[in-house]
């Protein structure tokens, strides 16, 4: 199953005999939080999923959007409707990161049929809705495992013996700005592979061959081993990992603390420049 759906995909399949549970996930980074633009209009049947407080754990020594505790992780989707045979359908305002945030949870959890709405919100047209939909519980119940998972220890060691990406734009990855976290620079041996590259002007993933083509480019070989990816605080790295998959590079492992775990530890190494090393 692809892990991307697109609008017209899924009206049609929301008019089926058993549609998608659907989730509305929309963020900002940096911007306010997305409840009141579900609240003014979503699609229809969408319920509303809070990245910071619910696809998240508190800040801290664990980064910026550590990974929410899997326990409460599970009772929010069972509130959601997330049942362990459910068909779900994710997303945002368009950027995509915070759909593949909660894509990339879900499937880490253990949930198999997950996908992200091509192009999000503003990929629909069809109507909107204001009215807040109150589903039947669900079963879902998250068993943390199905994706790989790093630590800071296992990221360093994969810049050196595989591939680690590393998803920000790429000022910050060079040092040149860092208007988030304690210093500027990248982990020694990642590779610059900024997220906004996987998709157009409309938000939309670029087509399978090209991604494929642009990570092979990269060094996603089949020499290369395991890939691996990061970003600043975990969001859009979650991202990158859809896009290796649709590209056909299953399993891309995650540094979920990403650099804004990485930095908090001053003893832990950084790299600036465009060179990896």
């Amino acid at each position: 199953m692809k892990p991307i759906i697109t609008a017209s995909e899924y009206a049609s399949e929301s008019a089926g005999p058993r549609p998608p549970v659907l989730l509305d996930v929309r963020w900002q980074l940096g911007g306010p939080h997305g409840r009141p633009d579900y609240e003014a209009g979503h699609l229809p049947g969408a319920v509303f999923v809070d990245l910071e407080a619910e696809l998240s754990g508190p800040a801290g020594d664990g980064g910026r959007h550590p990974l929410p505790d899997p326990a409460e992780f599970g009772a929010v989707m069972r509130r959601a409707g997330v049942s362990s045979d459910s068909s779900v359908v994710v997303y945002d305002g368009g950027l995509g990161w915070a759909a593949a945030r909660a894509w990339w949870l879900l499937r880490w959890t253990g949930h198999r049929d997950v996908r992200v709405l091509d192009g999000g919100l503003a990929a629909w047209t069809g109507e909107l809705s204001k009215e807040i939909p109150s589903p039947a519980e669900g079963d879902f119940v998250p068993v943390p495992g199905a994706l790989p998972l790093l630590d800071a220890d296992g990221a360093a060691a994969l810049a050196r013996s595989g591939l680690l990406f590393d998803a920000r734009a790429g000022e910050r990855y060079r040092g040149d700005v860092e208007p988030l976290d304690r210093v500027g620079g990248h982990i020694p041996g990642a590779v610059s592979a900024p997220t906004v590259e996987n998709v157009g002007a409309d938000g939309r993933f670029l087509p399978a061959e090209w991604l494929a083509s642009r990570f092979f480019g990269l060094g996603a070989t089949e020499e290369v081993g395991e890939v691996g990816v990061y970003c600043g605080s975990g969001v859009s790295g979650a991202h990158q990992v859809l896009a290796l998959e649709i590209a056909g590079f299953a399993d891309a492992a995650l540094y979920a603390g990403s650099w804004s775990h990485w930095t908090r530890d001053e003893s832990r190494p950084v790299a600036t420049g465009p060179d990896p090393q």
